[in-house]
């Protein structure tokens, strides 16, 4: 792992499996383009790419390096849908637009495993599928919930509690949703694979250049940068709390969001039998607690959210108590890898994607749910400039909401430790009702049993009483003489006399 990555991403599991990539230069030189694109996160190189396969000139701003932010720093979870819950989307929208919506979602999961596999890029290793896993024994929600999805277009499957064990060997689970068209990445390399293929298409792109201002006036956009400046006909700004020095309105949109990430040490055959599942699982719907096998033995988990982000080592311990706390089997694991990332959230849990202003493009807010949110974000900006598409109007109904400032920071941190509370609450409430219904199995089963060996003791005793003897001929009882009554003896020697005769 080299220095440099390490200050750029992290000491992650990421900048350890990095590819082989060379630095961009910073630019250095005024230039006029069709396209600006501020921000070198996956929104920003999938936007990039698809206007450099259309022939348009793209030049692509990053303040750092390349996905230094949350797009090279998340779990790499590529899951349908989006971070709000489809039922407030359908509440919001209408059950026909946000099956619509949802729909474009999945088209950006689908982008994802498409540009993989037309890069034959290395080191992104996707998996298939996504476990969402209940702690709460809550069979009608559940069934709502599978319902609700399929009626969206969603490919899943619902899992009993008895299937869910038998792949994922903890007794904190119940039944689960396999959204089986989801996939996991490594997303550091795979932005590192698009970077590649848009600059292949003619784009152009520069590192360590922060854009300083805009002019988003006139036809022509004027952007400064601290080396050059640049003249673009649109410009998208496709970044979360990053563009806050350049546009603070944005940032103010936004609840800054940092989750903390640890990849264990190799585990062995141990972690193999204790977890039969190779794409990603998730089991709460907070920013806890969602996981996934890499380095073939190794265990990935995120959790821990903060609204203030703090140094990654606070949290190792915690996150290695949540693995021994559902995985016990695997004991005290040891943790080789802790990094964090922060992300930006809104007020409604959905991305921000649109036209701010005649040439200015928005792509922001994919709060948690991004791999696919950023590709999708992508294809319609970019479709919308070639084109003058106008699907990206979709998403107008969650406009740009002010998050609060630090007074939303402090209300969402409260929400979120009452939520757990509660979560842990009806955790508890299931395991109590699981351990009452095996006790009331097992008090069944004895008492089937005891009534078996009565049933059983009243048969053998029944067989060991003596046999009900015969009052003999002159009313006296006692033992039959031998060789039986008077008249049977005589029936006896009459039969001896006919054979005889």
């Amino acid at each position: 792992m080299h220095e440099t990555d390490i200050q750029a991403y992290g000491r992650s599991w990421y900048a350890a499996t990095k590819v082989d990539a060379a630095s961009r230069p910073a630019l250095h030189v005024d230039l006029d383009v069709d396209v600006c694109v501020i921000g070198g996160g996956l929104a920003g190189l999938t936007t990039a790419r698809e206007l450099a396969r259309s022939g348009w000139s793209v030049v692509l701003l990053e303040a750092g390096r390349l996905a230094t932010a949350a797009s090279g720093r998340n779990t790499g979870f590529v899951l349908p849908g989006f971070a709000c819950d489809a039922d407030r989307i359908v509440t919001r929208v209408g059950f026909e637009r946000a099956k619509s919506l949802w729909a474009l979602a999945q088209a950006g999961v689908d982008y994802v495993r498409e540009a993989i596999k037309g890069e034959t890029a290395r080191g992104i290793e996707p998996q298939d599928g996504w476990l969402h896993v209940s702690k709460v024994d809550d069979g009608d929600q559940f069934l709502a919930r599978l319902h609700r999805l399929n009626d969206l277009g969603c490919e899943i499957e619902g899992w009993p509690t008895e299937r869910t064990r038998a792949i994922l060997k903890s007794e904190r689970y119940y039944h689960a949703v396999h959204y089986v068209k989801a996939l996991s990445v490594n997303p550091l390399n795979y932005a590192l694979a698009l970077a590649a293929a848009a600059e292949r298409d003619g784009a152009r792109i520069f590192e360590n250049s922060p854009a300083l201002s805009i002019d988003p006036a006139g036809v022509r956009k004027r952007i400064v940068t601290s080396g050059g400046k640049l003249r673009a006909n649109h410009v998208v700004l496709a970044g979360n709390l990053q563009i806050g020095g350049l546009i603070p309105r944005i940032a103010s949109t936004l609840i800054p969001l940092t989750t903390y990430i640890v990849t264990t040490a190799p585990l062995g055959p141990r972690l193999h039998e204790a977890i039969g599942y190779r794409g990603a699982v998730s089991d709460t719907d907070l920013s806890d607690n969602h996981y996934r096998i890499v380095g073939g033995d190794r265990l990935m988990l995120s959790g821990r959210a903060t609204l203030w982000a703090r140094n990654p080592r606070r949290y190792v311990k915690a996150l290695k108590g949540d693995i021994k706390k559902t995985f016990p089997q695997l004991d005290d694991v040891e943790v080789e890898y802790a990094w964090s990332g922060t992300l930006g959230s809104t007020v409604h849990r959905m991305p921000q994607i649109g036209e701010l202003g005649p040439g200015v493009w928005l792509a922001s807010g994919f709060g948690g749910q991004g791999l696919n949110t950023t590709a999708m974000a992508g294809n319609l900006i970019g479709r919308a400039i070639i084109d003058g598409d106008q699907t990206w109007r979709q998403f107008t109904p969650f406009e740009l909401v002010w998050a609060g400032g630090i007074a939303g920071r402090i209300a969402v941190q409260v929400r979120n430790f009452v939520r757990r509370l509660r979560e842990g609450v009806a955790e508890r409430r299931s395991k109590a009702q699981e351990l009452a219904r095996h006790s009331a199995r097992e008090a069944e089963r004895i008492a089937r049993e005891a009534a078996l060996a009565r049933e059983a003791g009243e048969i053998l005793n029944a067989a060991a009483e003596p046999t009900a003897i015969e009052p003999a001929m002159d009313g006296q009882q006692g033992p039959p003489r031998r060789g039986g009554s008077g008249r049977h003896r005589a029936r006896r020697k009459k039969r001896r006399e006919s054979s005889d005769a």
